[in-house]
């Protein structure tokens, strides 16, 4: 169970498999943990000021906005927010400036390392 101090991590995830493997992963490394299946729901929580958010971490291939698009809205909103592209094709993507990426697929170690890395 994470504690009250715990960061909290939204994931971005349109394959319900993934996020849920994702989210416990997480959950395990006591993060508190927000999901959304897509854009638009990451969206709303992202507009929802009251709602404390450290991490983003978004699949860059969602349907509708991908990652990339999610990201600048995101940043539109929380200007400092960090924010973790997972992709299975890591090493041809490039990220923007500031913002981090992680392969797909990872391992726990892997996850736990880079997220604890951006949060530090």
């Amino acid at each position: 169970m994470p504690s009250a101090n715990a960061s909290t991590i939204l994931v971005v995830e349109d394959d319900a498999i993934v996020r849920m493997l994702i989210v416990d992963v997480l959950e395990e490394l006591e993060f508190n943990v927000l999901e959304a299946d897509g854009s638009g729901q990451a969206l709303e929580m992202l507009k929802n000021v009251s709602q404390h958010i450290d991490l983003m971490m978004t699949d860059v291939g969602l349907p509708v906005m991908d990652g990339r698009e999610l990201a600048n809205e995101a940043r539109a909103l929380r200007p400092a927010l960090p924010i973790l592209f997972a992709s299975g094709y890591a090493e041809t993507l490039e990220v923007p400036q500031g913002m981090h990426l992680i392969g797909k697929p990872f391992s726990i170690d892997q996850l736990r390392d880079k997220v604890k890395g951006i949060l530090e």
